[in-house]
């Protein structure tokens, strides 16, 4: 692969290499006057020459390519590693925005658990209010419990006496007998139908309490 520059390189290392071969031999007839025959060449200097031609062939190479090269090395290094740069910076920006969220929702969190620390209070009294709601239903429960006695007592002595009471009559008839039955069993429905009504008035009261 060829960079800028290594055109000029090529001519100019040709001239040089023109000029070496010119100064293998160099024509050396005007030192000598009168002769035709070239002196003798020196060899070691001739190398000397020729190192020192190619030394400076060399270095203008490189100072005519080395900058170019490194444009070149510092193009394909920014297109290789740019773009995962640019992925990863997107991909930490994304969690960045979310860690925000996150932290804005535990401040949220924190300061509404502090808020209900301010009602501990109202939590308090409507602790008593249960406390109370449950007292009073236990004692309705209880009234309930013992009106129910009561009039179930009372019932089963009227009962008993009508039933003690009537076979000691054998006076009465058959006809008065019947209309005893008839009272005990009118006096039964009264009161079955007073424990109904007192029920349902109880009922009713709970429900407006509650």
């Amino acid at each position: 692969m060829g960079y800028p520059g290594d055109l000029g390189y090529r001519s100019y290392s040709s001239a040089c290499k023109t000029d070496q071969a010119e100064l293998s031999i160099p024509n050396m007839s005007y030192l000598v006057p009168g002769s035709a025959v070239p002196p003798q060449v020196d060899p070691e200097l001739e190398v000397k020459v020729k190192k020192a031609t190619e030394r400076i062939s060399e270095n203008m190479h490189i100072v005519a390519n080395e900058p170019s090269l490194a444009f070149y090395r510092l193009q394909e290094h920014v297109r290789k590693a740019l773009p995962p740069m640019v992925d990863k910076r997107v991909e930490v920006k994304r969690l960045h925005q979310e860690l925000q969220g996150r932290c804005y929702d535990m401040e949220y969190a924190v300061s509404a658990v502090k808020s209900m620390e301010g009602a501990e209070k109202h939590f308090l009294s409507i602790q008593d209010l249960i406390k109370n709601a449950v007292f009073h239903k236990q004692q309705l429960k209880y009234e309930e419990t013992r009106k129910r006695k009561k009039e179930s007592s009372v019932y089963v002595r009227l009962s008993a006496h009508i039933s003690l009471d009537l076979p000691d009559l054998p006076e009465l008839s058959d006809a008065l007998r019947e209309t005893a039955r008839e009272t005990a069993s009118k006096v039964e429905s009264m009161m079955a139908h007073a424990r109904h009504s007192a029920s349902h008035e109880l009922h009713r009261s709970q429900t407006m309490h509650q």
